[in-house]
């Protein structure tokens, strides 16, 4: 019995066989691609929107995340698999811009790094709260401090400078700031609604009290001068 052609090898005539036209034909193929990315990204935001509208503990179905982004349910399973296949996506989408916003606070010196860091935190909310969702799924390709080696960096060369004390332990300042973001952003909505206060308005206190956090890690007291 003779070799089978392999898909996409020539037959007889030197068409090839049904199908691979198609994917040798640059601008379908390209069509095909951006079909896909505008397909994934419609499921991926569908995802974050019902988990926002259900909650966490609801559970995130495959059946109404490709109901809600108007896509065939095989479509979901054929791009993702799984649940935590499209969290993953999504949250690499998402940190890509977050990463990108966040380069430019390299440059600043601790107190002002570390405010921007919050509000850049804000903007960026469901980048954190997918983190936080595949953390607790046990997911172990996500990191929680994913930008600790410059985070290194510029901390060292702040306590070189005078704008930190050369006795803070970097490691746990880091633990500390990141903790304290994370968790004001995944509770802010709860916390605005218990003590009665918009999210302007609670975002404008917690980022004051914030300023003094920064403040007390620097070893400066509240009214110092925050330039270096």
């Amino acid at each position: 019995m003779g070799r089978r052609p392999e898909r996409g090898s020539t037959v007889g005539n030197g068409k090839g066989i049904a199908g691979a036209a198609v994917a040798t034909d640059p601008a379908r193929s390209k069509g095909a691609t951006q079909s896909r990315a505008a397909t994934e990204q419609a499921l991926e935001q569908a995802a974050l929107e019902l988990l926002e509208q259900e909650g966490v503990l609801a559970g995130l179905n495959l059946r109404e995340v490709a109901e809600r982004a108007s896509v065939n349910r095989g479509l979901v399973y054929h791009y993702f698999g799984s649940r935590q296949r499209l969290l993953r996506a999504a949250l690499g989408r998402r940190s890509e811009a977050f990463q990108e916003d966040i380069d430019e606070i390299w440059v600043l010196p601790f107190h002002e790094r570390g405010e921007m860091y919050l509000t850049m935190a804000l903007k960026h909310q469901s980048a954190i709260t997918l983190k936080t969702i595949l953390m607790l799924d046990r997911d172990e390709r996500v990191r929680m401090l994913p930008l600790w080696p410059r985070s290194q960096e510029t901390h060292l060369r702040d306590i070189a400078v005078g704008n930190l004390p050369p006795d803070t332990d970097i490691e746990a300042m880091q633990a500390a700031l990141v903790s304290l973001v994370t968790g004001y952003i995944l509770q802010r909505e709860a916390f605005a609604a218990e003590l009665g206060l918009d999210l302007d308005e609670l975002d404008s206190k917690v980022a004051a009290m914030f300023s003094r956090v920064l403040d007390g890690m620097a070893g400066r007291p509240k009214d110092a001068d925050p330039s270096p």
